[in-house]
């Protein structure tokens, strides 16, 4: 069974900093480019991040780059969403997925950011 399972939301001060980890299993993690998604409160969801199977190739989101980072660690299945200078505007649930497939994607974490 195909699972991403993911971790590290919260509710953090603007300004603030988390760390989302994502982990595969069930799938030959290293074969897929990953992505990072995002659903703010009301709205659509969003693309936010993308990384290659081998973590050369990355694309950011013009809206969260240069605050923003993804890497992976393959020998761990583990992708992870660096999340600087976080604004109220970045509240969402936010997701892994595969690049090719959103509709397979975490169980979602909750990040908030405060005024």
């Amino acid at each position: 069974e195909v699972q991403l399972v993911e971790s590290g939301g919260g509710l953090v001060h603007a300004g603030g900093s988390l760390r989302l980890s994502c982990t595969g299993s069930g799938f030959t993690w290293r074969d897929y480019d990953m992505i990072w998604v995002r659903q703010p409160p009301g709205k659509e969801i969003e693309w936010v991040a993308r990384i290659s199977t081998g973590g050369g190739s990355i694309r950011i989101a013009p809206s969260v780059e240069g605050r923003f980072t993804v890497s992976r660690d393959n020998h761990n299945r583990t992708m992870y969403l660096q999340m600087n200078s976080l604004k109220t505007e970045d509240t969402a649930m936010y997701y892994c997925a595969f690049s090719g497939d959103w509709n397979q994607r975490s169980q979602g974490t909750q990040v908030t950011v405060s005024s």
